[in-house]
């Protein structure tokens, strides 16, 4: 079995193969995600690549990205020792990747497919591709019924701006009818956003919890105010993860991530907690560009843990 390490944006391809042991003991993550066939049944969680990346802000590799993630899966096993779960136990099916994920059709194809995965799974997981994915995932996992849900975005941007981009996912579920009131936003860096900006959240309703916050706060208190919030009256809820919320030398591969962001373990617990709650139906990884990363691959592999860590959520909400 090989796995492939992605390394400079120039190189911009697979570069180094290496070899992985192999034991029949120590299950790889990579082999538990089944592949989908016709006729597939419902399960426990849909895993969905969106390769979007044409009208990013920034240029960016991130169309690259679901299949770096899968390559990564590679490195981890299926158990968590701090937990004692076994994601192992979930039926998790790899729905492949959406083609041509950019532009109006391409966000009727990923809207279509997000909300079939919805109807037969209990948690959709899609990694990106650019935040401009998470209007197209959401529109579909709420099946357009933006007013009855609630968003949490992990993002040191506010995702406010107009037009049509990596920058506007929020403004457009809002516009779309997503109730600003069940909006919240953990992370919010500092000289990332403009006042315009700010306060435009402020006038749209939408809590924000900035990053001094977190450095202040127990992150499962932080977790349960966004859930109630959001979640309010039982309302589903959808997550998205912009790995640009971590500190910069944690997530070389995120074009837009500055120094000073949160911790990738932070990161981790967050993502956990959040998966471990029912009304959480959806959850993108967004804002990774694979072509761009560390030599040792560091972005990627995170997002591949964030990947575990959502499994992990939904199988201790499963056995509960």
């Amino acid at each position: 079995m090989q796995v492939m390490i992605f390394a400079e944006r120039d190189r911009g391809a697979a570069v180094t193969a290496v070899k992985l042991p192999e034991d029949p003991l120590w299950p790889r993550a990579s082999t538990w995600l089944n592949p989908v066939g016709d006729g597939q049944p419902a399960g426990d969680l849909a895993f969905l690549g969106v390769p979007a990346h044409v009208n990013s802000i920034t240029p960016t590799g991130a169309h690259a990205t679901p299949a770096a993630v899968r390559d990564a899966l590679r490195r981890f096993s299926t158990y968590s020792a701090s937990t004692g779960i076994d994601v192992a136990a979930l039926h998790a099916v790899d729905l492949g990747d959406v083609a041509d994920p950019d532009g109006t059709d391409g966000e009727a194809r990923v809207s279509a497919t997000a909300q079939g995965a919805a109807w037969r799974f209990s948690l959709v997981l899609a990694i990106g591709g650019d935040n401009s994915v998470t209007f197209p995932l959401m529109r579909g996992v709420a099946a357009g019924h933006l007013e009855a849900w609630g968003l949490i975005t992990l993002d040191a941007h506010h995702d406010l701006r107009d037009g049509e981009s990596n920058g506007s996912p929020v403004r457009r579920l809002i516009e779309a009818g997503l109730p600003g009131a069940h909006v919240v936003q953990i992370g919010i860096g500092d000289f990332s956003n403009s006042a315009a900006y700010a306060a435009r959240a402020r006038e749209l309703g939408i809590t924000v919890v900035p990053r001094a916050s977190l450095r202040r706060r127990d992150l499962s208190e932080i977790v349960a105010e966004a859930l109630r919030i959001a979640g309010h009256g039982g309302r589903p809820v959808f997550v998205d993860i912009d790995i640009d919320v971590c500190d910069r030398a944690e997530v070389p591969g995120c074009p837009s991530a500055a120094p000073g962001g949160i911790t990738a373990d932070e990161l981790r617990q967050l993502t956990f907690l959040l998966a471990s709650d029912t009304r959480v139906r959806g959850i993108d990884i967004t804002e990774i560009d694979a072509t761009a990363d560390a030599a040792d691959g560091r972005t990627v592999r995170l997002a591949a843990l964030l990947v575990l860590e959502s499994a992990a959520g939904l199988t201790r909400r499963t056995a509960t």
